[in-house]
């Protein structure tokens, strides 16, 4: 008997890894998707046995994605809707729709696990065997955004440090790619903002080593450049890398880094963030 398969929604990449991490000692197949739109266009073409979806994602949110697929003739698939933030109205949405809801707090994997063993009870010993919290320790899931800044100028790290901890997030340094890599691996941050060009290791370089890890597959990379990157490297730094997308933005090094942070914020999932000027 084959394993049942779930399919996990989420653009928050250390949510992502821990959930599939966790879902497979189970016992159960995992495959994932980073955006609302990827995961509709997968769980129509897979037809999985379940979907965990965050709400807020880009592209598509996953309320609205999961509306699409369980409209009349639709799939015949359970969906457990996760969110940081806890809605009575969206949880009334999601019980009119029969669909299960899980709120992302110290009771996250308590929510998830009580929704898995009613839907796969003939699992329920295997998921009972996993009782710890998901969110152990700060090593495992972020408690605030978590951005990665690669740059072998450190004064360009402590510029973009002292900026993005305005706004609530926890920065982690690399000089270089290599050490860029073993932090990412470990710490799972939510972006990673790394200079184009570095002496041991360049930023299309990090990124396929990225991409070849199913650890660190999925964080989005941001490239920043000190001159005007052509469209023909540009292109080069967005294709996809074995499956997963390249670079999601280039931008110029600038005083005037406001666009760079709007990129960040999107693909941090982090519930308050101070509207300090950066």
């Amino acid at each position: 008997m084959s394993a049942p398969v779930i399919l996990i929604a989420d653009d928050d990449p250390a949510v992502l890894a821990a959930l599939s991490a966790r879902c497979r000692k189970i016992g159960f197949e995992v495959d994932t998707a980073t955006n609302g739109l990827q995961m509709l266009l997968k769980a129509r073409r897979k037809s999985p046995d379940l979907i965990i979806v965050d709400i807020n994602m880009p592209k598509l949110d996953g309320l609205t994605a999961s509306f699409h697929l369980l409209e009349p003739g639709g799939l015949p698939v359970d969906v457990i809707v996760v969110t940081g933030v806890t809605c009575e109205e969206t949880l009334e949405r999601c019980e009119a729709m029969g669909m299960f809801y899980a709120c992302k707090c110290e009771q996250f994997w308590h929510h998830i696990s009580n929704a898995l063993t009613e839907i796969f009870p003939q699992m329920a010993e295997a998921i009972a065997e996993h009782t710890g919290p998901l969110m152990a320790g700060p090593d495992v899931l972020p408690i605030r955004p978590r951005v990665l800044v690669v740059d072998d100028d450190e004064q360009v790290g402590q510029f973009l440090a002292s900026r993005l901890k305005k706004l609530g997030i926890e920065v982690l340094y690399a000089p270089n790619a290599a050490r860029a890599l073993r932090m990412a691996a470990g710490q799972y941050p939510s972006v990673v903002v790394t200079d184009y060009h570095m002496p041991e290791g360049d930023a299309d370089f990090l990124i396929m080593r990225l991409r070849s890890s199913r650890t660190t597959a999925q964080i989005p990379v941001i490239v920043l450049s000190g001159w005007e990157i052509d469209e023909a490297t540009a292109k080069l730094l967005k294709r996809d890398m074995l499956g997963h997308s390249g670079a999601v933005a280039i931008f110029k090094k600038s005083f005037d880094v406001q666009a760079l942070f709007d990129a960040i914020q999107q693909y941090c999932t982090g519930e308050s963030r101070p509207d300090a000027a950066v």
